[in-house]
């Protein structure tokens, strides 16, 4: 009967991630438009596209783009449309970048002009909590991109009492 039980440990063990694992969201930048110059018309879009998402720490942040760059820079380079002294730099047409804290995150075009045309965005990523809310919900939809909506509601934290639950099942299994 012993060796049932510490079988039965060694088989639900592995499952404890299922539980304590948090999914992280990669988002593509600006949809389907990708990183280029907005149209004149709508200088704020990638802001706009930006307040429609919820960032947490470790979502990325995809770039795609044709002959232009990405940079991440201070508050006030992002201001001043200033590239001299970027804290990321990327010109591979297809940028990943992971948002590896919270707080916010500063994007410019390094391309000449190209910020100062309305491509830059700030992004902010919300404090790590044990259990985040998911995505906000209006009208029966949530606010999310096509790359991110099927992710977002596999986003879960681990409630205590989950967490107890499956601790005090796996100590049955083990003592009784």
């Amino acid at each position: 009967m012993g060796s049932y039980k510490i079988l039965l440990f060694l088989v639900l063990f592995p499952c404890s991630d299922l539980f304590l694992s948090v999914n992280s969201i990669e988002f593509e930048v600006g949809d389907d438009k990708g990183w280029e110059v907005p149209p004149s018309k709508n200088q704020q879009m990638y802001n706009e596209w930006a307040s429609q998402n919820r960032f947490q720490v470790d979502d990325t942040v995809r770039f795609k783009y044709k002959k232009d760059s990405v940079m991440v820079v201070s508050e006030s380079d992002y201001d001043k449309c200033h590239s001299t002294q970027p804290m990321f730099f990327s010109n591979n047409g297809d940028t990943t970048f992971t948002l590896n804290r919270s707080g916010l995150f500063y994007f410019i075009s390094g391309v000449v002009g190209h910020c100062e045309k309305g491509q830059k965005m700030i992004i902010k990523v919300l404090q790590e909590t044990a259990n985040s809310p998911p995505p906000s919900v209006q009208n029966g939809t949530t606010n999310s991109s096509p790359t991110e909506s099927g992710a977002a509601a596999m986003r879960t934290g681990v409630s205590a009492s989950t967490l107890v639950l499956f601790i005090m099942s796996v100590i049955g299994f083990i003592f009784v």
